[in-house]
C-alpha cells in the first residue's frame, strides 16, 4: 500500500483496491477498508507511520473488497462506520451476497469464502445523498448505483472518490464484462460523473486521474457495446434464443474464462443486468418456452 496526497486534505491509499483518506483538524476519515483483516492492519500501520489519525469510515458499497476490513478497524480503532441504507444490510449480513448470487437459495460452501462473504461490521450511521458533515469534514454524497444497488460516491476537497462506478482502462480491458447489477443505472451514473468538474477522481480500481473523463467515456462505451452485442444476437435468432444459450455465447464472444463458480456467477449477474435493461426498454420480450427462459425481439 502507498499513501499519496492528491489535495490539501485528501489522500489515496493505492493498492489492489484504492482506499480514500482525508485528514482535517486532527481527525481522520477513511473511504473503504480493503478486503479483510490483513488489509485493515496495513491501513493502520500506514497511517501510524505518517502519524495520521483514524476516526471515521465511509463504505461506498457492500462488496467485500470494500468493506471486508471494517470489522477489524471497529475493534482496533473504534471508528464510526457510515454507508447507504441498502448497502448497510449487506455489510451487516454478508451472507446476502452469496445468497443473491445463488438465485436466492442458501449458498453452497464454495461461495462462502472471503472474496464473497466478509466479516460482518456494524454500520453506525446511514448516509443519504446530498451535502453531509462528518466531524470536521464537509462532503457531497453522490448516488452512483449500477455496480451495486446503492453505491455511494464521495466528493470532498474537489476530489471524487468514485468507488466502482467506473474502472481504470486496463482493469476494464482485463475483465471485459465488468460486474454490474443494473445496466442502465450504471450508464446513468457514468454519465453523471462525466459531467462533473473537479480536480481529479479516484476509481475503486485504477489510477487517480485529473483528466478522468476519457476513462469514464471508455466505461460508457464498454457497457453500451455489451448491450448492443446481446441485442444483436437476439435479433439474429429468428425464433428467439434461450437465456442459457445467449449467456454461453457471451462467454465465448468475450473469451471469458472464470476460474471458479463464484466468478462464473458474477459474470452471469452482469449478463442478467444487461438483459433486464433490454427487456425494460421494450426491445425484447421474455417468456417460458421448452421449460426455459426465452428471449425474442419485439
Amino acid at each position: 500500500m502507498e499513501l499519496n496526497q492528491i489535495s490539501n486534505h485528501c489522500f489515496m491509499i493505492k493498492g489492489n483496491v484504492n482506499i480514500g483518506y482525508a485528514v482535517k483538524n486532527g481527525a481522520g476519515l477513511l473511504i473503504d477498508t480493503g478486503l479483510d483483516k490483513s488489509s485493515a492492519k496495513k491501513i493502520i500501520k500506514l497511517l501510524k507511520q505518517h502519524n495520521l489519525p483514524l476516526d471515521y469510515c465511509i463504505v461506498t458499497h457492500g462488496h467485500v473488497d470494500h468493506y471486508g476490513g471494517a470489522a477489524f478497524l471497529q475493534r482496533e480503532k473504534e471508528i464510526t462506520l457510515y454507508a447507504s441504507k441498502l448497502e448497510s444490510a449487506i455489510i451487516q449480513n454478508p451472507i446476502l451476497e452469496p445468497i443473491y448470487l445463488w438465485n436466492g437459495a442458501w449458498p453452497i460452501k464454495e461461495l462462502r469464502n472471503k472474496f464473497l462473504e466478509g466479516e460482518a461490521a456494524e454500520v453506525s450511521e446511514v448516509l443519504m445523498e446530498g451535502a453531509q458533515e462528518i466531524g470536521p469534514f464537509t462532503l457531497q454524497v453522490l448516488s452512483l448505483p449500477g455496480h451495486s444497488y446503492a453505491q455511494l460516491g464521495i466528493l470532498m476537497d474537489n476530489i471524487l472518490f468514485a468507488a466502482d462506478a467506473y474502472f481504470g482502462v486496463q482493469i476494464l480491458k482485463k475483465h471485459k464484462v465488468p460486474f454490474i447489477v443494473d445496466a442502465n443505472a450504471t450508464i446513468d451514473s457514468l454519465e453523471m460523473i462525466n459531467k462533473l468538474s473537479c480536480h481529479g477522481s479516484v476509481p475503486g480500481h485504477g489510477d487517480f486521474e485529473t483528466e478522468f473523463h476519457q476513462t469514464v467515456q471508455e466505461n460508457i462505451r464498454c457497457h453500451k457495446e455489451i448491450k448492443a452485442y446481446l441485442l444483436s444476437e437476439i435479433k439474429a435468432s429468428n425464433n428467439g434464443i434461450s437465456m442459457d444459450a445467449l449467456l454461453q455465447m457471451m462467454f465465448s464472444h468475450y473469451a471469458l474464462t472464470p476460474a471458479n463458480i463464484g466468478s462464473w456467477l458474477l459474470y452471469r449477474t452482469s449478463f442478467t443486468a444487461y438483459i433486464s435493461a433490454l427487456i425494460e426498454e421494450g426491445g425484447i420480450t421474455i417468456s417460458i418456452d421448452y421449460n426455459k427462459l426465452w428471449l425474442k425481439c419485439v
